[in-house]
């Protein structure tokens, strides 16, 4: 940065340039300057090495050069692309009045702050994910979550409990995050946001007064109370709330009149899933490479439009907990696999809509180009056979989709009687008002375009008036229209020609005749295009008005499009309906993996039950055979057809009956989270007490292989202890997939458990796994032939099954069983877990009535020396 005896001598260019500079802290300032965007400073260095940038110097000569370095400016959108997924934000100055009528400097301001979470250009956004800005605000007793997709307006504000940010974050997965930068707020906040793939925006803790927020969104919404949201003042989640939209105004600067309503988002209305079961399940992004290929949400995507594809993320990521809900949506994705013509025919017309809900936002925003709004009035076009296609159907969803769907028709017409047919993506380019709408405009051009005529007959007349053959009119910005006359005919140029221009082989002239005319057309040309502006910006104010409208008809649009992409995939994949039930069961026939039995060739996967509770099978199900058999597989499944019948979708199964769970728990593998400086027992522990802390008697638990990354003993105790508790205290269903065949024996203590295991069968020295669930415990270990298949040495392999043989001998006791502690009686209505039962023993009660205070420090050792003896005996 220049010092400020150095300021004195900046030219205006540079002054207006760090006067906007020091308005934009912490980003890249885009310095609009003709045709060009430019950078300079540390700017112009961190642009060189992120873009690829030439960097260069302004004022080379001087003691202090200035770092430079800029792109065209059509190219905006692919560097602003670059910038943002580098981390960056980035401020552009652009020139806000006409150089051809600016008196002195260009005006010049910033018209859009552009980070992470505030992308609007499609060429900027995935189309099938939401880009979500969401705001923290700490509270006393809870936490505030808001988020805002600002490409859609859909804007929502909840109070949660600190434990469960994390939850809703991996939930959501913001783009950028909004804190305070306080730092009372930083200790309680910060520890919980470790290692998120997110941008960290800190704001000033005054951004966070309550009344400030509440104000703020009062003045958006045009409203005296926020009670008609269902939203209380003051609450943590309206802060929150607040802060963003105060952000959004400052970082915008447009109009955001599609943000029409603030959506209160309270836990009980969905699913429950956290932070580690959504990523165990890869319900949207898989562990390895974190990416949506591979993702269940990626298999049963069938959707032909961006605005379905994004509903159905936020489907899949926020079940359904309400029967009657779920099977309003199951009732017609049922009614659509039943009319497969009706649903090819829904698909054609949705395929050719393009995404309503992030136009509408670009007119809202006053961003919209004259080819955005050509694309509008296309959707709309498609909307009338769209409704008919929907009239008389049965499920109260379709009907309903029918009728909320609203045609729009007036915004259509206003669009297509003011648009031509295949409008510019600028309008700058001109010709995006069709001929016929404005009678000022057709005259204007009817001038332009006759004055055109006229210069062409003008020449024809010139060249034959001076027998000059090859006389041509010609035309640049320095002098307008020319005659041109090559030098062999110099002797031929008359004498009322008027030189303006002498080249090597050539010379140019003008006439006042030609000047005259010239004029009209330039003229003519100017306000032609500058009527056009006017006339398409009023066009897209009277569109901005019906942005409710918009809004509303693209959501429903996005939903028949979710309806019947799940309505083609059942087909498709011989899906079921799900028979929901309020009763804890998991009753699943031939089910199977969604996303094993997509990518699989057909016919390859091999289909298992499901069966937990009711009065017939028991709650608690132990599943044991070798590794890579399947085990993880069946649990996984089973989880999933849960959250896919509770987002209202047909399952993979030949039937299923399938009790609301309240919350789905996965604590499936583990991997160590060093930056967190936790080892995969620790991370394996935290998420289990998890588990133990807030299951309920709804939740479906499914566990693999609890205790692995610890001892064996240890690794058994709390296996052992966990089942017990979850069977005993919390009811859950549960599915426990563990290779401790000591459990098995859980079953003659514990009323509603059962043993399943994995099917084997042995030939020769070998095993071939069949990946078939059946009834029983398996009746010994295939770790040792596992090891074999996987390529261990043999003399490892023989080694490890004579120490087998040794363990096993010494670990059993005369009836062959394993030496296991029987199990304390407990009550009923107990919650506290004690993984280790102690009795009391009478030294404790000698040690609650020793007298410390008392004892001089060598009666108390001795003392202690006593204890210990006892104890020992």
């Amino acid at each position: 940065m220049a010092s400020s005896k150095d300021a004195t001598k900046l030219t205006p260019m540079m002054e207006r340039y760090m006067e906007v500079k020091g308005q934009n802290p912490g980003s890249l300032l885009l310095f609009r300057m003709g045709d060009f965007y430019e950078l300079f400073h540390e700017d112009a260095e961190i642009a060189s090495k992120v873009l690829g940038l030439t960097l260069t110097s302004r004022d080379k000569n001087s003691a202090n050069p200035t770092a430079m370095a800029g792109f065209p400016y059509h190219a905006l959108e692919n560097y602003l692309h670059k910038l943002i997924r580098a981390g960056h934000r980035a401020a552009i100055c652009d020139q806000v009045e006409d150089p051809k009528t600016a008196k002195g400097l260009v005006k010049r301001e910033v018209t859009q702050v552009v980070t992470p979470g505030t992308l609007t250009d499609e060429a900027l956004l995935d189309p099938r994910e939401s880009n979500y800005l969401a705001s923290v605000f700490v509270g006393k007793k809870l936490v505030g979550l808001s988020w805002l997709e600002l490409s859609t307006g859909r804007f929502f504000a909840a109070d949660i409990e600190l434990s469960g940010l994390a939850d809703e974050l991996a939930r959501l997965r913001p783009a950028e995050l909004l804190v305070s930068e306080s730092p009372a707020r930083e200790e309680e906040l910060l520890p919980k946001l470790e290692l998120r793939d997110m941008f960290i925006t800190k704001r000033p803790p005054w951004s966070f007064a309550s009344d400030n927020c509440q104000k703020i969104l009062l003045k958006h919404f045009g409203l005296k109370t926020l009670e008609g949201f269902d939203l209380e003042p003051d609450t943590p989640g309206v802060v929150a709330a607040g802060a963003l939209i105060e952000y959004v105004q400052e970082t915008q600067k447009s109009s955001l009149s599609h943000i029409i309503r603030l959506e209160p988002w309270r836990q009980g209305r969905n699913l429950i899933i956290d932070e580690a079961t959504r990523a165990s399940l890869e319900l949207t992004r898989t562990l390895r490479g974190g990416g949506r290929e591979g993702s269940l949400l990626e298999v049963i995507d069938e959707t032909v439009s961006p605005m379905g594809a994004r509903l159905l993320a936020d489907w899949l990521s926020n079940p359904l907990v309400d029967i009657k809900q779920i099977d309003a949506r199951l009732d017609a994705v049922e009614e659509l696999t039943q009319n497969l013509p009706l649903t090819r025919d829904l698909r054609d017309e949705l395929s050719k809509v393009y995404d309503l809900q992030r136009l509408t936002a670009k007119v809202a925003t006053l961003r919209a180009s004259p080819r955005d709004l050509g694309c509008l009035a296309r959707t709309l076009a498609l909307l009338p056979k769209l409704k008919a296609q929907l009239a008389g159907r049965k499920s109260d969803q379709l009907q309903l989709l029918e009728t909320d769907l609203d045609l729009c028709a007036e915004v259509r017409a206003d669009i297509e009687t003011a648009l031509t047919d295949e409008p510019p993506l600028l309008t700058t380019d001109g010709n995006m008002i069709r001929d016929g709408y404005n009678a000022k405009l057709d005259e204007l051009r009817e001038l332009a375009k006759g004055g055109k005529a006229w210069i062409a007959k003008y020449q024809a007349e010139e060249m034959e008036r001076t027998g000059i053959t090859n006389l041509k009119v010609g035309f640049n910005r320095v002098f307008g229209y020319y005659l041109e006359v090559s030098a062999a005919n110099r002797d031929k140029v008359p004498e009322d020609y008027i030189r303006k221009q002498t080249l090597k082989n050539q010379e140019r002239f003008i006439t006042p005749q030609l000047k005259e005319y010239e004029e009209k057309v330039l003229r003519a040309e100017d306000e032609s295009k500058s009527l056009e502006q006017e006339l398409y910006t009023a066009l897209r104010d009277r569109v901005a008005k019906h942005v409710t409208r918009l809004k509303n008809t693209a959501e429903v649009v996005a939903e028949i499009d979710v309806l019947a992409a799940l309505a083609t995939l059942a087909v498709a994949q011989g899906y079921t309906r799900p028979q929901m039930t309020d009763e804890p069961v998991l009753d699943i026939r031939e089910g199977r993996h969604p996303v094993l039995d997509k990518l699989q060739p057909t016919g390859e996967f091999v289909p298992n039950d499901s069966l937990l509770g009711g009065d017939n099978h028991g709650r608690v199900q132990i599943i044991t055979g070798p590794n890579m058999a399947g085990k993880s597989t069946y649990i996984r499944q089973a989880a999933l057809l849960t959250l896919m019948a509770q987002m209202g979708s047909f399952v993979p199964a030949s039937e299923a009956r399938i009790g609301v769970a309240d919350r789905v728990f996965a604590r499936v593998g583990a991997s160590d989270e060093l930056g967190k400086g936790q080892s995969t027992f620790m991370v394996e522990m935290t998420e289990t007490a998890r588990i133990l802390n807030t299951a309920t008697d709804r939740s479906l638990v499914i566990l693999d292989e609890i205790g692995r990354g610890t001892s064996t003993y240890d690794g058994i105790s709390l296996a052992w202890a966990v089942t017990e508790h979850l069977h005993d205290v919390l009811k859950s269903r549960t599915l426990f997939a563990t290779h401790y065949h000591e459990l098995t024996d859980l079953t003659s203590t514990l009323k509603h458990a059962s043993n399943w295991n994995v099917a084997v069968h042995e030939q020769g020295d070998g095993i071939i796994f069949l990946h078939r669930i059946v009834e029983g415990s398996a009746d010994k270990s295939y770790g040792i032939h596992v090891a074999r298949l996987a390529g261990v040495p043999r003399d490892v392999v023989e080694r490890a099954a004579v120490i087998l043989k040794t363990l096993e001998d010494d670990h059993l006791d005369e009836t062959g069983k394993p030496t296991v502690p029987v199990r304390p009686a407990r009550k009923d209505n107990a919650r506290q877990l004690s993984l280790f039962v102690v009795e009391d023993h009478p030294v404790f009660d000698e040690i609650r009535q020793l007298k410390i205070e008392e004892m001089t420090p060598l009666a108390a050792l001795e003392e202690l020396n006593r204890l210990r003896d006892e104890l020992n005996k």
